[in-house]
């Protein structure tokens, strides 16, 4: 059964441990679905060869030593659907990349590398970055993971491989809370399972008989638009009309993207922090054509009459918007080469807007290995845990599991002005 928004374009990324063949994996698509020219594949040459993690690992750092560093976005499409692929690291140090990628994501295939695993073992045990960036795309909220199993044409027993890790992986999700849209054994060098099912010849390669990875990315729906939230318009631009005559309506377009709810004429909001209220007199599409927007779509705004609105404020619905909170619990991924610890001061961003943070305390860190939060003090780079946070001034937020717009901030070091620390709120 086909997704009713699967029509839509499908971003997703690959994730995992380092060296677990994503960039390949993504290589593979590509070339399989006829996406790339042929003088592109003849730069990627090795030994004779076609070098399919070449295709997105661009920088010559990560040429130079076959590591991925940036996320590289690439973009193909099939008869039925088009996508575009985030490459993200998988080195622990370029984690910030990670989240930064997975922050906007539909979709997110998470490889397993069959072969460093103790496969043969029914109680194996995955790799550390593994359940990170699991667990990571799960807090983020990322609406489908799907685990590929890679390199299973490298062991001596892929049924039994399989079987283990599936295993493994599934008690993981269990223990988690992550709800896994699907689970596939994979060859992303030779091509199994990743766009066809017909791989090296044998019926039911592992015990699987299910769908290719390029079929399953196929089905899987994008992330809904939150329109059942109040209204919410974060103002990134301010426009003014110089040589308008109209005198009943404001003479400025307050241009941004509708954050939830939806947009009309004739609606009544209130400016956040001011508190002023006013009534939208035209909704503008990126064209300037007058319409009516929902959340999702970039809108240009005017109203009734002069209100002092200037970039990082937000316009709300009058009514049913979350009040200005000066204190938040959060959980951050800790994405800094220095702790977490209380006391410490940084800039948040939420939407455009910027506002002073301290640190009031580390309350947990969470344990990737065991799942356990333990007391903590500070949190290390790449930890995951819950902390509290002071505000300077005010900000209108919502529990992330309620909105990933108004639940989201970044944390960035006053001095170096290095993204720190993803925010999620409680």
């Amino acid at each position: 059964m086909k997704i009713p928004n699967q029509a839509s374009a499908l971003k997703f990324i690959t994730c995992g441990s380092v060296d677990d063949g994503k960039s390949t994996l993504i290589g593979r698509l590509l070339v399989d679905t006829k996406a790339v020219l042929q003088d592109h594949l003849a730069g990627v040459q090795r030994s004779g060869e076609t070098d399919l993690a070449l295709l997105t690992d661009g920088l010559s750092a990560e040429r130079e030593q076959g590591i991925t560093i940036d996320v590289a976005y690439r973009y193909f499409n099939t008869e039925s659907r088009k996508f575009i692929i985030g490459d993200a690291p998988g080195h622990e140090q370029y984690t910030r990349n990670m989240v930064t990628a997975a922050s906007s994501a539909d979709a997110a295939v998470v490889l397993v590398d069959a072969i460093k695993l103790d496969w043969a073992n029914p109680h194996l045990q995955l790799l550390p970055q593994t359940r990170r960036h699991s667990l990571l795309v799960n807090l983020l909220r990322v609406p489908s993971i799907v685990f590929a199993i890679n390199k299973l044409d490298a062991v001596a027993d892929a049924t039994v491989a399989y079987k283990n890790i599936a295993g493994a992986l599934e008690k993981f999700a269990k223990e988690a809370g992550i709800k896994v849209a699907a689970m596939v054994p994979v060859s992303a060098l030779k091509g199994w399972n990743v766009v066809t099912t017909e791989n090296n010849d044998q019926a039911d390669w592992c015990g699987y008989s299910g769908p290719s990875l390029l079929s399953i990315l196929e089905d899987l729906p994008v992330t809904p638009a939150e329109t059942d939230v109040a209204f919410s318009f974060p103002v990134q631009w301010v426009e003014k009309f110089h040589d308008s005559g109209v005198t009943t309506q404001g003479r400025r377009v307050f241009w941004g993207r509708v954050a939830t709810g939806s947009v009309e004429p004739g609606q009544t909001v209130k400016v956040f922090r001011s508190g002023q209220t006013a009534v939208v007199s035209q909704v503008l599409s990126a064209t300037r054509q007058p319409q009516g927007k929902a959340a999702g779509h970039s809108a240009g705004i005017v109203l009734d009459r002069e209100v002092d609105v200037s970039r990082g404020d937000w316009l709300l619905a009058e009514h049913g918007s979350p009040e200005g909170q000066r204190q938040l619990s959060t959980t951050i991924a800790w994405m800094d080469d220095e702790p977490l610890v209380a006391g410490r001061l940084y800039w948040a961003l939420h939407g455009h807007r910027w506002v002073k943070v301290k640190v009031q305390r580390v309350v947990h860190r969470l344990n990737v290995n065991t799942l356990a939060e333990e007391n903590a003090t500070a949190l290390p780079p790449n930890a995951i845990g819950h902390v509290t946070l002071a505000l300077q001034e005010p900000l209108t937020t919502l529990p992330f599991a309620q909105s990933r717009i108004l639940g989201a901030l970044v944390l960035v070091d006053t001095a170096s002005h290095k993204t720190s620390g993803a925010v999620l709120v409680n």
